[in-house]
């Protein structure tokens, strides 16, 4: 009898061992591994490249805007025990520190996966206690293009399966599926957006640089990469001209910033307002990266007048 408990106690002791083992290396309990993502887009390439073999955790609140979120001790903590942190360095700067510091040889930077564009340059009041965008930055967008996003999602599996190479071959077919179904989207956008009255793309935030680039539009931002920046006076009478000039109909703005800049403008030319959504964090229940890209092409194409 007592031998029997002993080797319970033995074999209970091996279980919690192998428990810890499992969650030093990045993988949980239950065999998934640990996939941290610092926002909504690259929450959304883990969970549909990792499927079942993935736990996957956000570091963005939902609803929250991401560009300077700060972490707390609990998020910092799932970066060091996680077996992938997914991010973008130079978007948010407590994210990087914190990878930097917990988790620098098992993250994967998604900017590293494509060519990044230079931020547009604007001059435009800077918010104080935030960090400033330094000169010759990159424009950390980079989701918004369906071709760029899909050279991250294959590179993101190429990493997923240098961590867990038992369930490699599963990443990389599922990235394959996303693969064509971004490339699906892009065709959707550049046969609705290849005839259209107007090609100016007036927006609050400087979020679009991506999108028009790929599809041969030009955004006019009034703020620059920080969507928290106040423009000068002098700011919105240069984009009140340009949307006089161009003949704009619409001054977009987004989900998760006040709507008071873009709606000021509208007044001042006598344009509509609309939602473009950058995609930086979900606000819609029952949404995703493919329906709110679908919504802003809907959107985009009555604001142009565009003809199929």
């Amino acid at each position: 009898m007592r031998r029997r408990l002993l080797a319970t106690a033995a074999a209970l002791l091996v279980a919690a061992g192998a428990g810890c083992a499992d969650k030093a290396s990045g993988f949980g309990t239950d065999g998934r591994l640990d996939v941290v993502t610092a926002f909504y887009p690259l929450q959304f390439l883990s969970e549909r490249i990792g499927a079942d073999a993935v736990a996957v955790s956000q570091l963005t609140k939902p609803g929250a805007e991401p560009h300077d979120v700060e972490l707390n001790t609990r998020q910092v903590a799932a970066i060091s025990d996680a077996g992938l942190v997914v991010y973008l360095k130079g978007f948010q700067p407590a994210v990087d520190e914190a990878v930097a510091q917990e988790a620098k040889d098992k993250s994967l930077d998604v900017g590293t996966a494509v060519e990044l564009l230079p931020a547009a340059e604007h001059e435009e009041e800077h918010v104080p206690g935030e960090p400033e965008h330094a000169e010759g930055s990159t424009d950390p967008h980079v989701w918004l293009d369906p071709v760029r996003f899909a050279a991250i999602a294959d590179k993101l599996a190429q990493r997923l399966g240098q961590v867990d190479p038992a369930r490699a071959a599963g990443y990389t077919e599922r990235a394959a599926t996303l693969h064509r179904e971004l490339t699906a989207l892009d065709a959707e956008y550049a046969t609705a957006l290849k005839s259209c009255a107007r090609r100016e793309v007036v927006t609050s935030h400087t979020a679009f640089h991506y999108l028009a680039d790929r599809y041969g539009l030009t955004e006019i931002g009034i703020t620059g990469i920080s969507p928290e920046s106040e423009p000068s006076p002098q700011r919105l009478a240069e984009v009140a001209e340009q949307a006089r000039a161009t003949g704009t109909t619409t001054i977009f703005f987004e989900t998760l910033v006040s709507p008071k800049v873009a709606e000021t403008i509208a007044r001042e030319v006598g344009a509509r307002t609309a939602v473009l959504d950058p995609l930086e964090g979900l606000t819609e229940p029952d949404t995703d990266y493919f329906s709110v890209m679908r919504s802003n092409l809907t959107a985009l194409t009555t604001a142009l007048g565009c003809t199929s």
